[in-house]
């Protein structure tokens, strides 16, 4: 977690406990679930799917069936990086979703499937996290360099422009929440509605539900670092007076 080394030297708490707590907690957040994704894709990826299909193709299905025919399939590099880009309006899935046809491959698809859906259908939740694109890659970039600037200035209004800036990150992983929980809900919806096995819904909703809790773990992560800052934001301003 390189967001906040040396925050409570620069506020003059010297050695901060509550500091490496949330580190811990974060290293611990982030291994749990990223273990537990590995895992049961891992598991799921070996598992044939009775679909008869690559994910490629269920997904394709998918977005047909949902009235997406216009949306593109296209291949991406690396493992479970698997997306939805709405700018050009195409499904990225990495090789062995692409052309796999296992259970895990087809759960991963139809949730990018399901992405593509919500955007045909006006999704309220993606709308606002697209309206919030342009505004996190901006604050993303710049909070980081006022923050560090507030630090060797010893301008505490910088850390409070910071914080709001770091707010708008923590506001966009809150709001992908929702966007992410209802993709998977229409993959299995879909899955099920297909008619495809018992098996192969169990294992969907396994492993969607897996990929999820690292959403959760990230936001999580990201509202303590938040309380953190202005905990320590609000404890300077008091010794300050």
């Amino acid at each position: 977690m390189p967001l906040y080394y040396g925050y409570g030297y620069g506020f003059g708490y010297g050695f901060d406990p509550a500091y490496l707590a949330l580190v811990l907690i974060s290293l611990v957040l982030g291994m749990v679930t990223q273990g537990y994704i590995n895992r049961t894709y891992n598991t799921w990826s070996k598992v044939r799917s009775g679909s008869g299909g690559t994910g490629a193709d269920i997904a394709r299905r998918m977005l047909d069936a949902e009235g997406c025919d216009g949306v593109g399939i296209r291949s991406c590099a690396g493992r479970l990086t698997d997306h939805y880009d709405p700018r050009d309006n195409n499904l990225y899935l990495s090789g062995d979703n692409l052309h796999g046809g296992s259970v895990a491959s087809v759960a991963v698809a139809c949730h990018e499937a399901g992405h593509a859906v919500q955007r045909e259908r006006g999704y309220a939740f993606m709308k606002v996290r697209q309206a919030l694109v342009p505004v996190v890659n901006f604050a993303s970039q710049a909070w980081m360099l006022i923050f560090f600037i507030g630090l060797f200035t010893s301008l505490t209004q910088l850390y409070t422009v910071a914080i709001v800036l770091f707010a708008f990150s923590v506001l966009f992983q809150l709001v992908t929440l929702p966007v992410e929980f209802d993709a998977s809900r229409r993959a299995v919806a879909y899955i099920e509605r297909s008619g495809m096995s018992p098996t192969d819904v169990r294992g969907a909703k396994k492993v969607l539900t897996a990929a999820a809790l690292t959403y959760v773990a990230s936001a999580l992560t990201s509202v303590l670092q938040l309380l953190y800052l202005l905990s320590r934001t609000r404890g300077n301003s008091g010794n300050e007076e």
